[in-house]
């Protein structure tokens, strides 16, 4: 089976998957889009309302920062591989229960593992805590993290920067780090 395929198959359980609560209140699940053979991936918490109704990552407001950011970078979001640590959108889009992240975590490590990505930006906490472990973002933003298999880069998800504005020149910052160590 090739990639495409896998991650097709692995989409398609994502879309009927009931292991937690959440498939219930979902409109569409958001397994993630872009390139199969990605050389970076983000990774952010969970879909929001634009995300559920499209079944598609990063749409909203949040998406079209992430989009601005991936762009500064010199890359597009076909280039890119886009997803969440959660694949449905928590109800009020409140912050993810442990047992929805063990729930997804599965998913998401399938995913790095058909993509294979060189680099896996997490955008955010619960994204940091989930697949590296507990850090204050005020501590890890702006680093890059050596974990057993990959390497990772951390920095805030673009969703804080629209409610905190001093929070965007920080996220900027860091993607401007991330743009020198690609170049």
């Amino acid at each position: 089976m090739t990639p495409t395929e896998e991650l097709e198959n692995l989409h398609a359980m994502i879309a009927h998957c009931t292991e937690c609560p959440l498939h219930a209140t979902r409109t569409n699940a958001v397994p993630g889009e872009g390139a199969v053979d990605a050389k970076i991936m983000f990774v952010g918490e969970a879909p929001g309302a634009q995300e559920d109704k499209l079944g598609r990552p990063f749409v909203g407001r949040s998406g079209e920062l992430l989009t601005e950011l991936i762009e500064g970078i010199g890359l597009t979001r076909k280039e890119v591989f886009i997803t969440s640590v959660l694949k449905s959108r928590p109800p009020n889009n409140r912050t993810p229960k442990k047992s929805e992240i063990d729930a997804c975590l599965p998913y998401l490590d399938r995913q790095l593992e058909i993509i294979d990505p060189e680099l896996v930006v997490l955008l955010g906490g619960v994204a940091v805590s989930s697949l590296i472990g507990p850090w204050k973002m005020a501590d890890a933003h702006g680093r890059f993290y050596d974990g057993n298999e990959r390497t990772f880069f951390i920095t805030y998800h673009p969703a804080a920067a629209l409610r905190f504005p001093s929070t965007r020149e920080v996220i900027l910052a860091d993607f401007e780090k991330l743009r020198a160590e690609l170049s």
